[in-house]
């Protein structure tokens, strides 16, 4: 159990232990170059491969919950910091997908399938001009057919068959057409791309009534498409918050994928040295230091009184009954 933790500790360390950049170009790069990123409205692509009977009811569906939805996006962006301007750009989603669209390329990188989209270069530099732009950002809802597994309720059966999904992808350009960023991203260590809903389901309960081995795909009416669309997310206390989830999670995926630090990334960098400007010097503060730690007083030093330098004197004559004549005496 011990080496477990240990093994988890070890791969989320470093799953998180460094900086990831996921864009395009360096990241300072962009930091220096983005400052106001526009952001196109949603755009629905009536002519991918969207084969549900009510179409037309779909992708009016699709153009009114992409309206109410995407301030939400904005307001995402806003939040990292990142940006001077994030501002969600007028105009008819329609006109301006049909002036910019180039072409749509179905393709399956590294397992995952997704429509990409290529843009008119001309068109897009003066639609950015027009808005004073540094960076578009463009999403797209496309149809996309997929084989995929699909477990009934009870988890008991299952159904491996050809799908038709709703699937949102983004690109973030700059006035010569670069693609600085995109989603599905593929500079991310686990690849992972999710639909933004599954136009079908197999019908595992009409199968078990009639005992029949073969279970119909059929595809979800147009109310059914719009309460998931709407099904709203659910905070840490189970209550219902203003954010549906379909969307919710899309938008959180991709800011994930666009929010930097640059900040962190300097912290982890070597520290750079001016020699140039030095370190003001700091007085030394007088250290207190405290009785228990005070080592034990010296006696006091008794100075002693300066003594005069001795001169000699004459030792007094000793005691003798001897005569002794006086020097220099005359008789």
């Amino acid at each position: 159990m011990k080496r477990l933790l240990l093994c988890i500790l070890a791969v989320a360390i470093f799953m998180t232990g460094c900086a990831k950049n996921y864009y395009n170009v360096p990241t300072e790069s962009f930091a220096d170059k983005v400052k106001v990123l526009g952001i196109a409205p949603i755009f629905v692509d009536a002519d991918s491969d969207i084969k549900h009977p009510q179409k037309d009811l779909l992708i009016q569906l699709l153009a009114d919950l992409n309206r109410r939805y995407e301030p939400q996006l904005v307001r995402k962006l806003k939040v990292t910091g990142n940006f001077y301007t994030v501002a969600l750009l007028d105009g008819d989603p329609v006109r301006l997908f049909e002036s910019l669209m180039f072409r749509r390329e179905k393709r399956d990188d590294a397992s995952v399938q997704y429509n990409k989209y290529f843009w008119k270069t001309d068109e897009l530099r003066n639609f950015m001009q027009k808005n004073s732009l540094d960076a578009v950002m463009l999403l797209t809802i496309s149809g996309l057919s997929k084989t995929d597994k699909i477990y009934s309720s009870n988890l008991l059966t299952s159904l491996e068959t050809d799908y038709n999904y709703l699937t949102l992808t983004a690109q973030m350009l700059d006035a010569n057409g670069t693609i600085l960023w995109e989603y599905p991203n593929f500079r991310r260590r686990l690849l992972s791309y999710s639909p933004l809903i599954n136009l079908q389901y197999p019908d595992f309960s009409e199968s078990d009534a009639n005992f029949s081995k073969k279970t119909e795909v059929k595809f979800k009416t147009i109310d059914g498409i719009r309460r998931a669309l709407e099904l709203k997310r659910k905070d840490w206390l189970l209550r219902e918050t203003k954010e549906p989830e379909s969307y919710a999670a899309q938008f959180d995926e991709i800011v994930s994928l666009i929010k930097y630090d640059l900040g962190k990334d300097a912290k982890d960098a070597p520290p750079v040295v001016d020699v140039n400007r030095q370190r003001p010097t700091e007085m030394p503060k007088p250290v207190e230091v405290s009785p228990k730690s005070a080592p034990p007083s010296a006696p006091p030093i008794v100075s002693e009184p300066v003594r005069s330098p001795s001169v000699p004197v004459d030792a007094p004559a000793a005691n003798s009954d001897e005569i002794v004549p006086a020097t220099g005496s005359t008789r």
